[in-house]
């Protein structure tokens, strides 16, 4: 029996790939519900391609779709039949059809990782009490993921992410306030969308995926380490308390971790594009510098509790959409961070809406913020 999915953000780089992936595969996976934000015609391309008769346009009307804003992504995800959800919405817009997914008994393939930086707990519980899987998509967590499966827990030392270092990694640090947004979306290794391409660039992603592995994978903060490997091949590693690694290793090809949640709990049959150690390869790693990246230590700040994670998560975003509007500078996103988290923010209880709440009201603080500072932007 084929596995029934629906791709929500099919437009995207995250949907593409899963995309790819079901081509690969006709025979064991089927695509049974689409959604994109405001990309009509790419979302009916690939409904037509797919057979696909369930569709949600979420950030445009009139598209020729049954089902239409986020009430009717909403709708989509619960009247259709399917067996998992690959989540690759970005942004805090994503949570809700993360949560949607699991209570209406579907797995959920996540590649929105601030589902898991703002209501992990939530999430979690609800998976455990519908009995689904959360199966992490992005590299790294996938990597975590299938490390932890072959070891005891009480084995385990450390979880290691790695990361690229982002588009300005070897930048001259008294460059960066006068990076462009042009220059920062210059991704040496992946493509991505431009909110997480600058991300990787601040180390900001890495940092919401240490929150999502502390929470993911119910490890301590400080057992959750960073280490820049510019060649984007170990993807993450383990360290034991008898001393040993083991590491993930694959090309840098998102197609993997993807067709690893499709396949779940099985192994793909077949890599995309496989490893070939015969070629030669050279592997490298280094530390943090915390003068280049202080978005990652403001990240651990922010594991202190919910509230100060929403609000890493919120004015993260929304720094992130001044500088790529051009109203504040590169190093500014730090700095507004770090003024947002200065703050108390009193962690939500009672479910999804405090937690929205909240989210909301750190955006307002934030543009409050970026207004006094945009002046400053070079």
């Amino acid at each position: 029996m084929k596995k029934r999915i629906i791709v929500l953000g099919c437009t995207g780089s995250i949907g593409r790939n899963a995309l790819e992936v079901v081509r690969a595969y006709p025979e064991r996976l089927e695509v049974v519900g689409l959604s994109a934000h405001t990309r009509d015609r790419e979302l009916l391309a690939a409904a037509r391609e797919f057979g696909v008769e369930r569709l949600a346009l979420t950030g445009k009307r009139g598209g020729g779709v049954p089902y239409e804003g986020e009430e009717g992504l909403l709708h989509l995800i619960e009247e259709t039949e399917a067996d998992i959800v690959v989540n690759g919405i970005a942004g805090t817009r994503g949570l809700i059809p993360s949560l949607k997914a699991l209570e209406t008994g579907k797995d959920l393939a996540l590649a929105n990782k601030e589902s898991l930086v703002v209501a992990g707990e939530l999430l979690l519980e609800t998976a455990t009490r519908n009995g689904r899987h959360i199966l992490p998509v992005d590299s790294e967590h996938a990597a975590i993921f299938s490390l932890l499966r072959n070891v005891p827990p009480d084995a385990v030392k450390a979880l290691y992410l790695t990361a690229s270092g982002g588009a300005l990694r070897d930048i001259p640090l008294s460059r960066l306030e006068e990076i462009t947004p042009e220059e920062a979306l210059r991704h040496p290794t992946w493509e991505m969308g431009p909110k997480i391409t600058i991300d990787s660039a601040t180390l900001a992603n890495k940092g919401l995926e240490v929150i999502e592995a502390a929470v993911l994978f119910g490890v301590p903060p400080e057992s959750v380490r960073v280490v820049i490997h510019p060649q984007s091949v170990v993807h993450g590693l383990i360290l034991l308390r008898d001393g040993s690694w083991h590491a993930q290793m694959s090309t840098p090809d998102m197609r993997l971790p993807i067709q690893q949640a499709l396949f779940h709990p099985e192994v793909p049959p077949q890599a995309p594009a496989p490893l070939l150690l015969e070629e030669g390869l050279d592997l490298s790693f280094r530390p943090v510098d915390g003068r280049r990246y202080p978005m990652l230590e403001l990240a651990y700040q922010a594991l202190a509790s919910q509230g100060k994670r929403i609000a890493f998560n919120a004015a993260n975003e929304e720094a992130v959409r001044a500088f790529l509007e051009g109203r504040i500078s590169f190093p500014r996103i730090a700095q507004v961070v770090e003024s947002v988290l200065a703050r108390e923010w009193p962690s939500p209880q009672g479910g999804i809406s405090p937690i929205l709440a909240l989210d909301a009201e750190v955006r307002r603080v934030t543009e409050g913020i970026l207004k006094e500072r945009s002046g400053h932007a070079s």
